[in-house]
């Protein structure tokens, strides 16, 4: 009598990588970091887990790669929002509004991935979230610092602030028009911490 054994999956033939991080990207930020497990995304990525190892290390470093994908193409895109030649208050305002703007877009995977990742349970992955959050802060405070100095910390943290509560209201299911409704009001706090004839 002979039996046929379901070969054990390795990594497919034709295999790629840049679509695999696409898809953890979708699992992680509709799920949290904390909720997907190795074996959701070798389902998903149609591999099994010594291929998922050899691949991308450890799931904190699928994770550091999908961050750096939504980094590039996914997250608020600050430098063409962050105009030099732009009032401040201004600039401030077209972030806060691209924000919520964002998080809302999806239902599925609604708010920040990197803001959401901040407070997941794994040390490497909460790093390599918090550092890509702080180089978005730096990037803010960076252009406020070019015509405010002495505004720059607190602005950049107000913002900080302002976007994490729009993340996490985003997957609390919070529609755009509330989103934005909250972004505009913020907005308006920025233009009155910088003065008409201080904003520019």
């Amino acid at each position: 009598m002979t039996t046929n054994k379901a070969r054990p999956r390795g990594r497919p033939r034709g295999f790629d990588p840049d679509q695999a991080v696409a898809t953890a990207q979708r699992l992680f930020h509709a799920r949290g970091y904390d909720a997907v497990s190795v074996a959701d995304l070798t389902e998903a990525l149609g591999i099994n887990p010594p291929s998922f190892y050899a691949a991308f290390g450890s799931k904190a470093g699928l994770y550091a790669r999908a961050v750096g994908r939504y980094a590039n193409a996914g997250a608020i895109p600050l430098p063409e929002l962050l105009c030099p030649n732009r009032p401040v208050a201004e600039s401030l305002a077209a972030v806060l509004e691209a924000a919520a703007r964002i998080y809302a877009a999806n239902p599925d995977a609604a708010g920040c991935l990197v803001l959401e990742g901040t407070r997941c349970n794994d040390p490497a992955a909460r790093e390599t979230a918090r550092a890509s959050n702080d180089a978005a802060a730096d990037t803010i405070r960076r252009f406020i610092a070019a015509r405010h100095p002495e505004e720059a910390e607190r602005l950049t943290d107000y913002m900080n602030t302002t976007m994490a509560g729009l993340s996490a209201k985003a997957r609390d299911g919070y529609s755009l028009d509330r989103l934005l409704a909250t972004a505009r009001l913020a907005s308006q706090a920025i233009a009155q911490a910088l003065p008409a004839s201080a904003s520019r």
